[in-house]
C-alpha cells in the first residue's frame, strides 16, 4: 500500500514529543492492542511518557487508562494529535476529543495513512484520504496545524 508522506511523518513524530517535553507539556502515548497481539511504537517514539493508554479500538478515549478522566484531572483542556492512521484512528480521537470539550490541534503532517479503496472499486490516495480528513474536521472538530505550528 502507498504510504502518505512517509518522512514528514517521521520527521514531524520524532520533533513533537521532544519539543512538547521541553515546553513542559505532558505527553500521551497511545497504543493500539489486539486480542493476538500490540502494535509495538516506531523507533522514531522515544522517550517515558506521562501516560501510556492502551487501546483496542479507534478512539484513545476508549482505552485504559481512562483519557478523559486523566485530562480533566489534570485541568486540561487542549489535545495535539499525530499519529497513525490519520483517517482512522487519529480522526477518531479527534472527533471524540471535540464531543467531549476540548480544543483539538490536529497536526496533519505528523499523521499517516494509506492508500484505500472505497466501496465502488475507486483507489482514494493516501494523500487524498488526509486532506478529506483535514477538511472534514476543519471548524468543526479540530484546529488542523503542521508539526511547526504545533511546537512553535
Amino acid at each position: 500500500m502507498a504510504v502518505r508522506s512517509g518522512q514528514q511523518f517521521v520527521d514531524g513524530l520524532r520533533r513533537a514529543p521532544r519539543e512538547v517535553w521541553a515546553a513542559g507539556r505532558p505527553i500521551v502515548f497511545v497504543r493500539h492492542e489486539f486480542e493476538t497481539h500490540g502494535w509495538d511504537f516506531k523507533d522514531v517514539v522515544s522517550g517515558e511518557p506521562d501516560v501510556l493508554v492502551t487501546k483496542e479500538t479507534n478512539s484513545a478515549f476508549y482505552g485504559t487508562p481512562d483519557l478523559d478522566g486523566w485530562l480533566r484531572e489534570r485541568g486540561l483542556g487542549t489535545i495535539a494529535l499525530c499519529g497513525i492512521s490519520t483517517d482512522h484512528c487519529v480522526e477518531t480521537t479527534a472527533r471524540m476529543g471535540a464531543n467531549l470539550g476540548y480544543d483539538v490541534l490536529f497536526a496533519l503532517d505528523a499523521t499517516h495513512t494509506f492508500d484505500r479503496t472505497g466501496p465502488d472499486g475507486t483507489v482514494m490516495t493516501a494523500d487524498e484520504l488526509a486532506r478529506a480528513t483535514a477538511t472534514s474536521l476543519h471548524e468543526e472538530f479540530a484546529t488542523i496545524v503542521s508539526t511547526d505550528e504545533l511546537v512553535g
